[in-house]
C-alpha cells in the first residue's frame, strides 16, 4: 500500500468514526446491554482482563497482532478496551476481531472453530483512536468462560505513530507480518512470537455471575515477573483462582493493573501510580476494590526515594479518591529485596519505616501482609529461598501462590453474613 493510499484510508477513516460517534468512544463503567439484551435485567458490565499501558513500540504497519489474554471471570457478551493512550499520532485499526484460543500444549495462535468475531466500533468496523485516548468497542455475542484465552486480533494497515503496548506480558502472543489475518480461524500466518500485548489494554464481560471487580495496582512483582511465562500464574491470576471458589455475590474478576518498574511518585515505566488511577482502575467495569502494591521502586530507583513520608502521603492520596468513589482498599506491604544488587542498608531503613506504616492500620481498609508471607525466617531481608527465581527481588510461581493466599478474600467483598 503506498503512502498515499495509507492517507487515504485514514482520513476515511476519522470521517466515518466522528460520523458515528456515540458514548461508547469513552471508557464505560457503567451497566451495559448485550446486543437485543435490556440492561435493566440484572445483567452488568464486569472487567475480567487488563493490562496498563506501559510505553510506546515502533509500530507495525500492514501487520495484524494476534493478543493472548487471559479471564478472569466468564460471562453472555464481551467487549474489548483499545488504547492510543501513549501515541502521538491518530491510531488506525483496519479490524478487530475476538475469538476463544484452540487449547494445546503450547497454545498456539489457532481460534476455536466458531468462534471467531467481528469486534465493531459504533456500528464500524474500522476504527480512528486519537492520541491519549482509549475506546471501548460494542458489545459482542460470544458466550466467555471464566479462566480462559481470548485471542484479540488487531489488523494496523498504515503507519500510526508509537504503538500503545504493554512491554512485559509473559504471555506469548502472535504476528502475521503482513495483511488482514486477524478474522483468520486457523493462525497459520502468525508466525513470529511476541513478548508484549499491543492496543488492547481492557476486556469486559456481561452478565458475569461476580460482584464487579478488583485491581491490583502494582509493579513488576505485580506484572508477574518471575514467573513462568504462558501459565497465568501470577499472584493477581492465583488471586482470581481464589475468588472464583466464592459464591456469585462474592466473587470478582480481578483486572492486572502491574507495570514493570512502575512507581508512586514518578513517571518512568508508564505513568506513575497516582497519575494513572483514573485511566487503570477507576474507570474499569464493576471496580469495587483495588489492592495497592507499590513503592519498592520508588526506594530503589533512581532518583531514589529517601523519604517514608512522601510514600505515606501518596498512598492516603490513593486511598482519600478510591474512597470518594465508594471503593475499598487493601495496601499491600513491600516484600524485601535483600541480595539484590540495589539494596543498601539505607533504603532497607525506608522499606522497613513504609511497612510500619501501613502495618499499624487506620489508612486502607485492610493490610495485605506479602513481607511476612514471603520473607526468609533466617534474614528477613531476604525471600525465602523457596520462593526467588534468583534475582532476590521478584517471584517464581511458588512465592506468586504465598502471595495471593494472604489476601483475606472477606476484605475485598465482605460475607453477607
Amino acid at each position: 500500500m503506498t503512502r498515499v493510499i495509507m492517507v487515504r484510508h485514514l482520513v476515511a477513516a476519522l470521517a466515518t468514526v466522528l460520523t458515528l460517534a456515540t458514548p461508547c468512544a469513552r471508557a464505560d463503567t457503567g451497566p451495559g446491554p448485550a446486543p437485543g439484551g435490556d440492561p435493566a435485567a440484572g445483567r452488568h458490565w464486569t472487567g475480567t482482563w487488563e493490562a496498563a499501558p506501559s510505553g510506546t513500540a515502533p509500530a507495525r504497519p500492514g501487520a495484524s497482532i494476534r493478543n493472548v489474554v487471559h479471564t478472569s471471570v466468564g460471562g453472555e457478551a464481551v467487549r474489548v478496551r483499545i488504547s492510543n493512550r501513549l501515541g502521538t499520532e491518530p491510531l488506525l485499526l483496519g479490524a478487530v476481531t475476538v475469538a476463544l484460543q484452540e487449547p494445546g500444549e503450547p497454545a498456539g495462535p489457532d481460534a476455536v472453530p466458531g468462534s471467531m468475531r467481528t469486534v465493531t466500533f459504533a456500528g464500524a468496523g474500522s476504527v480512528v483512536v486519537p492520541p491519549g485516548t482509549d475506546l471501548v468497542g460494542d458489545p459482542v455475542r460470544l458466550r466467555i468462560p471464566a479462566d480462559a484465552n481470548l485471542l484479540i486480533s488487531v489488523h494496523t494497515p498504515a503507519d500510526s505513530g508509537p504503538a500503545t503496548y504493554h512491554r512485559s506480558a509473559h504471555q506469548t502472543n502472535f504476528l502475521a507480518r503482513e495483511g488482514d489475518r486477524t478474522a483468520d480461524e486457523r493462525g497459520t500466518r502468525y508466525t513470529v512470537g511476541l513478548d508484549n500485548w499491543f492496543y488492547v489494554t481492557g476486556v469486559d464481560v456481561l452478565g458475569a455471575p461476580a460482584a464487579g471487580s478488583v485491581v491490583t495496582l502494582g509493579d513488576s512483582i505485580t506484572d508477574g515477573t518471575g514467573s513462568t511465562p504462558d501459565t497465568n500464574h501470577r499472584w493477581p491470576d492465583r488471586l482470581a483462582a481464589r475468588l472464583r471458589d466464592l459464591p456469585p455475590y462474592r466473587r470478582l474478576g480481578v483486572l492486572n493493573a502491574g507495570i514493570s518498574g512502575n512507581r508512586l511518585l514518578l513517571a518512568g515505566s508508564g505513568p506513575s501510580a497516582l497519575d494513572r488511577l483514573d485511566a487503570d482502575v477507576f474507570s474499569r467495569a464493576g471496580v469495587r476494590a483495588v489492592i495497592v502494591m507499590e513503592g519498592i521502586n520508588d526506594i530503589k530507583g533512581t532518583p531514589e526515594q529517601r523519604d517514608p513520608r512522601a510514600l505515606e502521603d501518596a498512598y492516603r492520596r490513593i486511598v482519600t479518591r478510591a474512597h470518594a468513589l465508594g471503593l475499598r482498599v487493601v495496601g499491600a506491604t513491600i516484600t524485601p529485596y535483600g541480595g539484590h544488587p540495589a539494596w543498601t542498608e539505607a533504603r532497607e531503613a525506608v522499606r522497613q519505616e513504609v511497612n510500619a506504616f501501613l502495618r499499624r492500620g487506620g489508612l486502607f481498609d485492610a493490610v495485605a501482609d506479602f513481607d511476612a508471607a514471603v520473607r526468609d525466617p533466617a534474614d528477613p531481608y531476604r525471600i525465602r529461598p523457596a520462593y526467588d527465581p534468583g534475582d532476590h527481588l521478584h517471584f517464581n510461581d511458588a512465592g506468586m501462590r504465598a502471595m495471593a493466599d494472604t489476601v483475606d478474600l472477606g476484605t475485598l467483598v465482605p460475607d453477607r453474613s
